[in-house]
């Protein structure tokens, strides 16, 4: 039998796997290596200088963020320079903050009196005169006693009622 061939039957174990996995049938190639390692060398001297950029760029958004906020500042006080600049901006903040007054006008200054007037929502409206439960003679004479003897400036001063209430 010599021009005949014969065939056998192969089988596989039933463990096998059916097909071999890709990475057997991969050839890697002297130049793939080089490139690979090269790739490799690149990131590995690149990465520092990447990080500084990104802390970089970070900080300068920081900055110019706190360089728009110094700007809204000046611009701020530069309006503020102007109406300082202004005589009657002047006038109305002596008037406020100093209680100044021009001669010949009349200034009254009025002490926390400590009056308060409780209104009762289920009380009818009168169109009668009301009687006050408050002396206003005796606070406006504590007024006048209080202003003329005291160091203490007219924000800090309390009428006679609050100081009874405390």
């Amino acid at each position: 039998m010599p021009g005949r061939s014969r065939t056998l039957p192969v089988s596989l174990p039933a463990d096998a796997p059916a097909a071999t996995p890709w990475f057997r049938n991969l050839q890697v190639s002297g130049f793939t290596v080089t490139v690979l390692l090269l790739i490799v060398g690149a990131l590995v001297v690149l990465a520092p200088s990447l990080r500084i950029l990104v802390e970089q760029q970070q900080e300068i958004a920081a900055l110019e963020a706190r360089v728009a906020q110094q700007q809204t500042a000046v611009e701020g006080l530069t309006a503020e320079i102007d109406r300082w600049s202004d005589p009657a901006y002047i006038e109305s903040q002596a008037r406020d903050r100093l209680l100044y007054v021009k001669p010949g006008d009349i200034s009254y200054l009025v002490i926390d009196d400590g009056a308060t007037i409780e209104v009762d929502p289920l009380q009818p409206i009168s169109d009668e005169i009301q009687r006050t439960r408050i002396d206003w003679s005796r606070a406006v004479l504590s007024s006048i006693v209080t202003a003329a003897l005291t160091d203490l400036p007219a924000v800090e001063l309390i009428g006679p009622e609050s100081e009874g209430a405390e």
